[in-house]
């Protein structure tokens, strides 16, 4: 200027002004800047539990926590018998499942093949406890009553000679209080926790045994529509990929269940027929106790086996003897022939990881854990091999 004042310098236009270049600098800074103010520094991104600068407060979310953990726990506790229930139920509907989608193939509509299928399951059933009941109480009765009797037969036998040549003496005293023991029926009633608690058990049994059948009438009618509500918990895009493995899941575990069941009666027919054959007592009994301990996977052959050929002693030795070979040769026939053929739909699982989860779930919930293990190993084997191993090997 002409007064000797500097003029101030022209602004300086920025190339990008008034462009979409600008729009998106002011944006970035503008995000730059909220990010900032709302995120402070001192957190560094960790979680706000990580920085309770109060002692009692950091004890008090502690201590809820604990409380809501414990009343979880009673409140699982005190259904757990009503979930062992719908597991049961849910169980007996899966292993039904193939037998209504085999009418569903013949053209018979689900209602009424759910219809037939519990028609003859209700016929079935009320035939058995006409035929079977009294006389596996007529035969139960004469068991007991023959304790006495038995042990004096095997204590004439060669065999207990030979056991009493090992032990000495001591051995018929041991017999004799595991006689007077078993015969009086004061430490029979003591064992079960008496009269009053054995009629509730049968109670609890049966009330037990008409939920589970209404339940299993419930999920049977609406499996359908379970499983694909089930799919809307899966994102859409993972929905055909979960649905063919439910589908898998559902099968394998139906057509093990019918598997169990069809082997375990295999199992009591033959048992029948073996002591009818061969003389020993109590046939129709121990086909009973043939068919609820083989139901059991893997090991319940095998303690049958080991139960009533020990069991046989007490009559005769010789088939005693006889029954072992003939059972251990069907176990080894069922094992290799029958069931390849019954479980052929089934997941095949390693024998080892039946024998672990069969006593897991007998030692958390006993012959129901038992039975139930098996199916739920399967289905982890399943999600295993078609969700986490493609996962890995995916990673490079």
């Amino acid at each position: 200027m002409t007064d000797g004042t500097p003029s101030p310098e022209p602004l300086a236009a920025s190339p990008t002004a008034g462009t979409d270049a600008a729009a998106t600098v002011d944006s970035a800074s503008a995000s730059a800047a909220l990010e900032g103010a709302t995120v402070p520094s001192d957190r560094g991104g960790k979680p706000f539990w990580t920085h309770l600068d109060s002692p009692f407060t950091a004890g008090l979310l502690l201590t809820l926590g604990g409380l809501v953990a414990v009343l979880l726990g009673i409140a699982l506790t005190n259904i757990a018998t009503v979930i062992v229930y719908i597991a049961l139920a849910m169980f007996a509907s899966l292993g039904l499942d193939p037998v209504l989608r085999w009418f569903e193939r013949h053209k018979v509509k689900r209602p009424w093949a759910i219809a037939i299928v519990f028609l003859i399951l209700g016929v079935l059933g009320v035939g058995l406890l006409w035929l079977v009941v009294p006389t596996l109480i007529d035969q139960i009765s004469e068991f007991i009553t023959g304790i006495p009797d038995s042990i004096a037969n095997f204590e004439k036998s060669d065999t207990y000679a030979w056991l009493e040549g090992i032990f000495g003496p001591g051995l018929s005293t041991l017999v004799n209080e595991v006689q007077s023991f078993i015969t009086d029926p004061a430490n029979i009633a003591a064992i079960s926790g008496g009269l009053l608690k054995i009629g509730a058990g049968i109670a609890a049994a049966v009330s037990g045994g008409l939920i589970v059948i209404v339940l299993t009438l419930y999920f049977v009618a609406s499996l359908p529509a379970i499983k694909e509500s089930m799919m809307q918990f899966a994102p859409a895009r993972n929905r055909p990929k979960v649905r063919d493995m439910t589908n898998q899941i559902t099968e394998s575990v139906g057509g093990y269940l019918m598997g169990m069941v069809i082997l375990a009666f295999f199992n009591s027919v033959v048992a029948f027929l073996l002591h009818l054959i061969l003389g020993l007592p109590y046939p129709l009994l121990m086909g009973v106790l043939a068919f609820s301990i083989t139901i059991i996977p893997l090991v319940g052959p095998v303690l049958y086996w080991i139960f009533a050929s020990v069991l046989a002693l007490f009559t005769s030795p010789v088939s005693a003897l006889i029954f072992a070979i003939c059972y251990l040769i069907y176990i080894q026939i069922e094992a290799y022939v029958i069931t390849p053929r019954v479980m052929s739909k089934a997941i095949s699982i390693p024998g080892s990881l039946v024998v672990i989860g069969a006593l897991i779930g007998g030692t958390l919930l006993g012959l129901i854990g038992a039975l139930v293990a098996v199916p739920v190993t399967a289905s982890i084997l399943l999600i295993i091999k078609q969700v986490f191993i493609p996962r890995q090997d995916a990673k490079t």
